[in-house]
C-alpha cells in the first residue's frame, strides 16, 4: 500500500526511495553538532574562520573539535601548533591530536611525515580517506565539530554533505565584485543538499588604521549585506585583515590570538 507522503515522479508514479549515504562514526565518537565552513571558490581565508569558529565556541565552554576536510591543501596542523607527534592509536583507531586548550584535530597533515609533502590522490581515494576520518578517529565527547571544507562543489564536499551528520554550514566570502555568485554556489549546494544555512562571514572585510582607527576597505564597498538579504541568512560576522593574526596562525599559536570578531556565532549555535 502507497503512503501519501511518498513522492512522486513526473510521470505520477511513485518515485524510488532515495539511497542513504550516511556511514556511522566510529564507537568512541559522540558528536553533537557538525558545522562545515565552505565556500564557492578558494582564497578566502575559509581555514582562518574555522579556527576563529571554533576558537570562539571553545571560549565559551564547549566541547570543540575540529575535522579538516581541505585533504589535499591542508592548513588546520600548522594553526594550531600540532603535528604528528600528537596523535595516537592502536591497532583499530586513531585519536585526535588536541591543541593547548583542548581543541581536537584530525587532519590529513597528520598523517604525513612532512607537512609540505604534497598529496596528490584522485577524488575517489580522497573522498575514502575523509570518510576514514570519521569511521576510524575516536572524537570522544565533541560539543561541536567544525568540518574545514575544500573549496567549491566536488568530490569532498559532496562526500561531506552525503556521508556526514551535517547540521549546518557557515559560508566564507570577501568583499569583491563576485561574491554574490560565490554565495549563490554555495547556497544552491546546501539546498540541494538540505543543509541549513547559518549565516554568512566576511573575510578580509576591512583593514583598521593603527592610528585613527578608520576601517579602510581595500577591496572596495562590501556587498555582503546585499547578498544576504538577497538569500534570506543573516551576516555572522566581518572580519579585518589582521597581521597579529596572520603571524599567530603561521606560527602555530592561534589560540593565543585575542581578536573577537566570532560573537555572532551565539545567535545561530543553539537554534540547530
Amino acid at each position: 500500500m502507497s503512503n501519501e507522503n511518498t513522492p512522486k515522479s513526473n510521470t505520477g508514479k511513485m518515485a524510488p526511495p532515495q539511497p542513504n549515504f550516511k556511514i556511522d562514526p566510529n564507537p568512541g565518537t559522540h558528536v553533537k553538532k557538525m558545522i562545515a565552513v565552505v565556500s564557492g571558490k578558494g582564497g578566502v581565508g575559509k581555514s582562518s574562520v574555522t579556527a576563529m569558529s571554533a576558537l570562539w565556541t571553545a571560549r565559551h565552554g564547549h566541547s570543540v573539535a575540529i575535522m579538516d576536510a581541505d585533504i589535499t591543501g591542508p592548513s588546520i596542523p600548522r594553526m594550531f601548533g600540532v603535528g604528528p607527534y600528537d596523535l595516537t592509536a592502536n591497532d583499530t583507531t586513531i585519536f585526535p591530536a588536541q591543541s593547548v586548550t583542548g581543541i581536537k584535530v584530525m587532519s590529513m597533515n597528520l598523517l604525513m611525515e612532512q607537512e609540505d609533502q604534497p598529496v596528490i590522490w584522485r577524488g575517489p581515494v580522497i573522498a575514502g580517506a575523509l570518510k576514514q576520518f570519521w569511521t576510524d578517529v575516536a572524537w570522544g565527547d565533541v560539543d561541536y565539530m567544525f568540518v574545514d571544507m575544500p573549496p567549491g562543489t566536488g568530490d569532498v564536499p559532496l562526500t561531506v554533505f552525503q556521508a556526514l551528520p551535517v547540521d549546518g554550514i557557515l559560508i566564507v566570502t570577501t568583499p569583491q565584485d563576485l561574491v554574490s555568485m560565490i554565495v549563490r554556489k554555495a547556497v544552491s549546494m546546501a539546498k540541494l543538499m538540505e543543509v541549513p544555512i547559518l549565516g554568512i562571514i566576511e573575510n578580509m572585510s576591512y583593514v583598521k588604521c593603527p592610528h585613527c582607527g578608520e576601517e579602510i576597505h581595500i577591496f572596495g564597498s562590501s556587498h555582503i549585506d546585499e547578498t544576504a538579504a538577497a538569500e534570506g541568512i543573516p551576516v555572522i560576522a566581518r572580519i579585518p585583515i589582521d597581521s597579529s593574526m596572520t603571524a599567530a596562525c603561521d606560527s602555530g599559536k592561534i589560540e593565543y590570538y585575542d581578536g573577537d570578531f566570532m560573537s555572532g556565532l551565539g545567535k545561530v549555535l543553539p537554534e540547530i
